[in-house]
């Protein structure tokens, strides 16, 4: 430290221009130039120092948990396709939600997410990102929601309404398309935001990856029994109020109706979003809506069906927004996996949701859903809570 003081003392009397210039004498110079080259040949390395200062691990991760109750009531037989969706008249554990991430090292990062619910624990997300790879790659690897569409990457907590649209259930599976499995994405070298996103999942699991092996996993013999995502991610700033992101997102894989039998699923995404400059209530309005086309071999035949939803939110404020969403999903005769699924089905729902702050919402839902040959409305109340550190949700 002191080398380096008198190195600076030096640059300052000898430095034209400053006030003072008082240059030392050649043996004071040679002193600290000799002073100034230990000091280089004792530092290390550029790459030592990255690696000395790499922790082996966070003993103090960011926590956090995240509560999500409802009270529901039904006038008729329910039939909610999301395993968070509030199931039966009464009071429902959607989820307790426990977040944990850190980064490792300068090179990965650990992210888990494990839900408590009234009967067990499970590992809904556990993988670890890439940090510090080149030409702007980012690998992830473990067990991961898979980004097809823009719902099926988040949770709950960060969703509009209290329960999952039709569409994502039945095409995707109760807890969406998840597995295990790796991930690469590249962002573009482009004037506007693109990112290209391609995994490669286990195609079993009736809770994630229901139009594929669903819950009779057939065990993978070939690169060809895996389930393949391939996304595309666009946002767009149009102006100072008004942005919008497009994304394309399609998945192929094995399915259990037979040998060689394959399903896919392709889907769009728009979501629109306007909040006037300056506005001192921070008001802004969002139209989200999402379309899903599915393709499947089974013996002797090919079904195809479709669906999708749009909801608009009113943010009027920090504290208060209200929206509405409607969703539908066409039906099929002698479908394997919804064999009563027969018509097309319709859900409206209407909800108001208070914050009292960042880490608290309340909600009231009300809809109706239309089955064809039956029309069930329902109400909720649901409370969640959030406690702990956990990361801002993606645009």
């Amino acid at each position: 430290m002191m080398r380096r003081m008198r190195a600076l003392l030096t640059w300052l009397l000898v430095t034209p221009g400053l006030a003072v210039a008082q240059p030392l004498d050649p043996a004071e110079l040679d002193a600290l130039n000799a002073g100034l080259a230990a000091d280089a040949a004792a530092a290390p390395a550029p790459e030592a120092q990255l690696h000395a200062a790499a922790p082996v691990g966070n003993s103090n991760p960011d926590i956090s948990l995240i509560l999500d109750v409802a009270g529901a009531w039904f006038n008729g037989e329910p039939d909610q396709r999301g395993a968070h969706d509030p199931q039966a008249t009464g009071f429902n554990l959607q989820q307790l939600e426990m977040h944990i991430a850190s980064n490792v090292d300068p090179f990965f990062r650990l992210e888990a997410n494990l839900v408590f619910a009234e009967f067990g624990v499970e590992v809904e997300e556990a993988y670890g990102t890439t940090l510090a790879l080149p030409a702007d790659l980012q690998l992830r690897a473990g067990q991961f929601l898979t980004r097809f569409g823009r719902l099926n990457p988040t949770h709950p907590h960060a969703w509009r309404f209290v329960d999952q649209p039709l569409v994502n259930g039945k095409f995707l599976g109760g807890e969406g398309s998840r597995g295990l499995g790796a991930e690469l994405s590249w962002l573009a070298p482009l004037p506007w935001f693109v990112e290209w996103v391609g995994s490669a999942t286990m195609a079993g699991g009736a809770c994630c990856a229901r139009s594929f092996f669903g819950g009779d996993d057939l065990g993978v013999e070939t690169p060809a029994d895996l389930l393949y995502t391939a996304a595309l991610k666009q946002f767009f700033a149009l102006d100072g109020a008004w942005s919008l992101a497009w994304g394309l997102s399609g998945q192929f894989g094995p399915n259990a109706s037979g040998n060689g039998n394959r399903s896919e699923i392709y889907g769009t995404d728009v979501f629109l979003h306007y909040r006037a400059p300056n506005s001192p209530d921070r008001a802004c309005v969002s139209l989200q809506i999402e379309a899903m086309y599915r393709t499947r071999q089974v013996p002797d035949d090919r079904l195809e069906d479709y669906g999708g939803y749009a909801e608009l939110v009113w943010t009027i404020d920090p504290r208060w927004e209200v929206g509405g969403r409607y969703g539908y999903v066409s039906g099929l005769a002698d479908d394997p996996l919804d064999p009563g699924w027969v018509d097309g089905r319709h859900r409206a729902s209407a909800q108001v949701t208070l914050y009292p702050s960042h880490f608290s919402r309340v909600r009231i839902q009300g809809s109706r859903d239309d089955r064809g040959d039956a029309v069930t409305w329902g109400g909720f109340l649901a409370l969640e809570l959030l406690v702990g550190a956990h990361g801002a949700h993606s645009f």
